[in-house]
C-alpha cells in the first residue's frame, strides 16, 4: 500500500494537485460513487448477474476506479497510514458485528434490513451517537 500511496503522491505532485482542498476530494468521492450508483439504478441484479455481464462490468471498473483515486488521493494528502485505517475499521466492524452472530441472524440477503441482527446493532449504535 506504501508503494501505491507514494504513486499517488507523484502523480498529484506532477499535475499539480498534491495542494487540492480535502472538501473538494470528499466531494469529488460522493460524485463519482453516485456515478457507480448510477449504473445500478432501476435494478437489483444478484452478484453472479453482474460478474456475468462484462460490458456492465467494465463500467463498474471505470467508476469504481474513480471513487477509489479521490479517496486514495485525499488520504495521501491528509498524511494517513491508508493500510493502517483500513484495518482499524475492519477490526471495528468485526468486533462490532461478529460473523457469527451475522450469519446466524440473516435470514434474508445481505442488504435486505428487516430485524436482521445487523439493523439491531446499527440502530443501538445510532442512539448512543
Amino acid at each position: 500500500m506504501r508503494e501505491l500511496e507514494k504513486d499517488i503522491y507523484k502523480y498529484l505532485k506532477e499535475r499539480g494537485w498534491h495542494k487540492l482542498r480535502p472538501a473538494d476530494l470528499a466531494k469529488s468521492v460522493m460524485i463519482e460513487g453516485a456515478e457507480l450508483l448510477e449504473l445500478f439504478q432501476w435494478e437489483n441484479l444478484p452478484l453472479e448477474e453482474i460478474k456475468k455481464d462484462k460490458e456492465k462490468l467494465e463500467h463498474i471498473k471505470k467508476e469504481l476506479a474513480d471513487v477509489l483515486i479521490y479517496a486514495l488521493d485525499l488520504s495521501v494528502l491528509l498524511g494517513l497510514d491508508t493500510e493502517k485505517i483500513i484495518r482499524e475499521k475492519l477490526a471495528h466492524i468485526a468486533q462490532k458485528y461478529p460473523a457469527k452472530l451475522m450469519k446466524k441472524s440473516r435470514g434474508k440477503e445481505p442488504g435486505a434490513g428487516g430485524d436482521s441482527e445487523y439493523w439491531r446493532i446499527k440502530k443501538e449504535h445510532r442512539r448512543k451517537v
